[in-house]
């Protein structure tokens, strides 16, 4: 039995957003059900640009149905620029984490954020240019899909690349040039310049970004539910904050407090940060 995390085990006993949206903005299908994992995933924008609603329908395991579900949350209140930074790693994450043989699901999600925003933008429902190289053709996994798993979660084996994204794992014949690709990508990144490491913000520095997150990304969200946050305390990385208004005793807060709040503070901010309420 697989060693799922109790985050992962609630969205999959509990899913949340399963369904359709009449007429969305944008939607997807990954996956298929001959290789046993199979995604629809949808989005409606509001009159903000922001996405409003999220839903899917999954055919899979536990892990893919959470995943599923995981993604419909964290994408809430995003714009598409803000939306499609999200990774599979994140994915994965927000759900504690997940088996390794399991990672594909998580980047299945990924995969139909991406397919959805492409079809709001185009209308194409296809993302698969005909001029990519197909190397796994069991599970049709392109050389630029293998290169993007392999970049994101640094990876190295071909095991390793079966996990995120099924490649190598029917017939075998393609391992050998999967291999050649890891090979090139970690060369690749190996001679690749180290970045600079980011400036460490001073104590007034992150106040006063976290006040100008806070203004600009959360409430004008809030105060259209006649809700507001207040800023109470910064100390070292834990944000204290308390709602104001109708978000006050609201049984969504710790919802809001974590899929909007420090999804915000995360982005903008700083990724260490803990958001804490009174």
């Amino acid at each position: 039995m697989w060693d799922y995390t109790d985050k992962v085990m609630d969205h999959f006993r509990n899913p949340r957003n399963v369904g359709t949206i009449e007429h969305p903005d944008g939607k997807a299908t990954v996956g298929s059900l001959a290789c046993g994992d199979a995604l629809t995933f949808m989005f409606r924008l509001g009159p903000d640009g922001r996405i409003a609603e999220a839903k899917f329908q999954t055919f899979g395991c536990a892990s893919a149905v959470a995943s599923s579900s995981a993604l419909t949350e964290m994408v809430l209140g995003k714009t598409l620029e803000e939306a499609e930074k999200i990774t599979n790693r994140d994915i994965a994450e927000y759900l504690g984490g997940l088996p390794d043989q399991k990672m594909h699901c998580s980047v299945m999600g990924r995969e139909a954020l991406e397919a959805a925003i492409h079809n709001y933008r185009t209308g194409e429902e296809n993302t698969v240019s005909v001029n990519e190289e197909i190397v796994c053709t069991c599970f049709g996994v392109s050389r630029e899909e293998i290169e993007r798993v392999a970049k994101e979660n640094s990876l190295h084996t071909v095991d390793e690349v079966t996990n995120f994204c099924k490649a190598g794992g029917g017939c075998g014949m393609c391992r050998d040039r999967i291999q050649e690709i890891l090979d090139e990508v970690n060369h690749a990144a190996a001679a690749a310049p180290a970045a600079p490491a980011p400036k460490k913000l001073t104590t007034l520095q992150k106040i006063r970004l976290i006040e100008q997150t806070l203004d600009e990304q959360v409430r004008p969200v809030l105060k259209k539910d006649g809700g507001d946050v207040e800023l109470v305390d910064v100390d070292g990385d834990t944000v204290r904050i308390a709602f104001r208004g109708m978000c006050a005793g609201c049984r969504s807060a710790a919802l809001t407090r974590d899929n909007l709040i420090a999804a915000r503070l995360h982005e903008f901010v700083d990724p260490a940060l803990r958001v804490v309420t009174e």
